[in-house]
């Protein structure tokens, strides 16, 4: 049963993603501290916090798809950055891999629970 947004999946995925990026972004060259370093930490917890802020609206269904949608957007802009990293070597390719296919993952339960969000139940 689902009594609190901590409860929700995609929340728990979000945030471990969020935390896991964070500390990969540590390795990554100062100078990128205000551009590729701040762009990735933003779009990863964006994501998170769109979960949340929806969740707490929830019950004005236009806004709570709306954050929905918002953090598919996040997760989507959090890819590319993903892919920039790999590109300028500050993230190993099997690094990228693994965590560009669980923002996909990420992306499918949001999904889910934009079209089910009346009767969410994630089993």
């Amino acid at each position: 049963m689902i009594k609190s947004y901590k409860d929700l999946r995609a929340y728990q995925l979000s945030y471990r993603l969020a935390m896991e990026v964070f500390a990969i972004s540590k390795s990554f060259p100062k100078d990128e501290i205000y551009s590729l370093t701040n762009q990735i930490r933003r779009s990863t917890r964006s994501v998170t916090a769109n979960i949340v802020e929806g969740w707490a609206k929830r019950d004005f269904e236009n806004i709570f798809k709306r954050h929905l949608l918002d953090a598919f957007g996040s997760c989507a802009e959090t890819k590319l950055w993903l892919d920039f990293a790999r590109d300028c070597d500050y993230l190993a390719v099997e690094g990228h891999k693994s965590l560009y296919e669980r923002y996909e993952q990420l992306s499918k339960m949001l999904h889910r629970l934009l079209e089910n969000w009346k009767t969410y139940n994630e089993r």
